[in-house]
């Protein structure tokens, strides 16, 4: 991206005005669609602006890991499809797929989002693994929130499969939901010059100078934090991107 256009978006925020006519501090619209996988035991789909995404649920019976020998297993992980980004590439995970998936994994880990001991079946024998996917479908910037927000709804979605001799039954869905205790919501405020956005496009991500992804509890209470962008930030400028960040979790809270 050539630093002229850079200069003119930078020059639009001052006005608090972006390319596409909102403010600095408005996201654009959110729909949020669930259960829209046949074969995933909980689905979400999000839409905003012109990002698509969507997120699976899998559970499968596993073996726990020997030192939480009482506990489920969550993973996360993201892939970046060509067809939904000139820019993605197909084969092995990239860095950016990489860090999505930790990014949104560690949002609902910190945030103690599921009892993970209640997905116990028998303590160092076998527990339920959750596997979350997340899937962008065509991406116009802001992966990590609405990746984040897909990936919560989906788990408010999610059914375990009936159980016999044993084995999961997928073609039998219970009525049991996943043990969730609380919803964390990601925000990504981005600094571009001396102004801070929320929800920025591809246009807007490819002149960032710095990013502050904030994971918020419903109490307000942080959970988590990634830094991204090449510049660093102040004590100050964190302050003011993390009450940003917890003003505009709010208001995504209310579309779960």
């Amino acid at each position: 991206m050539n630093e002229e256009f850079k200069e003119h978006i930078t020059k639009s925020l001052t006005q608090n005005m972006r390319l596409d006519g909102r403010k600095n501090d408005e996201f654009r619209k959110i729909t949020i669609e669930t259960g829209v996988s046949k074969t995933a035991e909980g689905s979400a789909r999000v839409i905003c602006g012109d990002t698509e995404v969507m997120a699976g649920v899998k559970l499968a019976l596993g073996t726990p890991y020997p030192d939480t020998p009482n506990d489920g297993v969550l993973s996360t992980n993201t892939e970046l499809l060509p067809m939904s980004n000139p820019n993605y590439e197909s084969g092995p995970p990239k860095i950016e797929s990489i860090e999505i998936a930790r990014v949104i994994d560690r949002g609902i880990r910190e945030g103690k989002a599921m009892d993970t001991k209640k997905l116990c079946v028998e303590a160092g024998e076998k527990v339920w693994m959750v596997s979350l996917d997340v899937i962008p479908i065509n991406m116009d910037g802001n992966l990590l929130d609405l990746g984040a927000l897909a990936c919560m709804a989906a788990l408010k979605n999610a059914k375990f499969p009936e159980v016999k001799d044993g084995k999961a039954d997928y073609k039998h869905l219970s009525k049991k939901g996943l043990p969730l205790l609380e919803t964390p919501i990601e925000v990504t405020v981005v600094k571009i010059g001396e102004n801070f956005i929320v929800d920025p496009t591809e246009d807007e991500e490819s002149v960032l100078d710095s990013r502050l992804t904030v994971a918020v509890l419903e109490s307000g209470n942080l959970c988590a934090l990634q830094k991204g962008g090449d510049k660093p930030l102040t004590a100050e400028e964190v302050d003011k991107m993390v009450e940003l960040a917890i003003k505009k979790s709010k208001e995504l809270r209310k579309l779960l």
